[in-house]
């Protein structure tokens, strides 16, 4: 996701002094897309109704309960998340960065900060979820990698072959029948599931 004036933006602020300040302040930057609720309750149900890009949220001051909700809509919804608070504490910060909001702003509600906060957030977000997209990856790959050994380890025990031959085995059979390795891997361990 990248920065542009099209970007559909969800401001969640209950007190509407505070939501015209950062209305304004977008408006200011270039953003007309924008859309305003007034409460955090039934914030995942507001995020799938509008589908915003980025979500901008003004609590003053963030109970526990808040900082628990915006854990579940992050974890549902993936979108850059900024939140604006009046007062903080380190507890609190730690929370709402493990809850996934990427720009989390103490005592700094102002107009003309909000297209350099908005552009950190989400340069914040993409950053992350590059880096979770990797591990995903990086995961993925090391499932397969001991699924495939694995079903190496059967190949040999059946078949008496060293490990090179087995592999090679499993290769040829994954070319010849145009599937990925891994999935010859599965067929083979399901087999030998069933022969047990």
């Amino acid at each position: 996701m990248t920065m542009r004036p099209d970007l559909k933006i969800l401001i969640v602020d209950a007190n509407p002094v505070r939501a015209a300040i950062i209305d304004e302040g977008l408006r200011e930057a270039g953003f007309t897309d924008l859309v305003r609720i007034g409460a955090t309750n039934g914030l995942v149900a507001a995020i799938e109704l509008h589908d915003p890009d980025v979500v901008v949220i003004d609590l003053e001051d963030p109970s526990r309960d808040a900082l628990a909700d915006m854990f579940l809509v992050s974890r549902h919804v993936r979108r850059p998340i900024t939140m604006f608070v009046d007062q903080s504490d380190s507890a609190s910060i730690e929370a709402a960065v493990e809850a996934g909001v990427s720009a989390y702003i103490v005592d700094g509600l102002k107009k003309e900060r909000m297209q350099p906060i908005l552009q950190t957030c989400i340069s914040r977000f993409n950053a992350f979820r590059k880096l979770r997209e990797e591990l995903d990856e990086a995961r993925s790959q090391l499932e397969d990698r001991k699924t495939i050994d694995r079903a190496k380890a059967i190949v040999m025990r059946m078949k008496g072959l060293p490990e090179e031959e087995a592999y090679a085995l499993l290769r040829r059979t994954a070319m010849n029948e145009k599937r990925k390795l891994v999935d010859i891997a599965r067929s083979i361990i399901t087999a030998a599931e069933v022969l047990k």
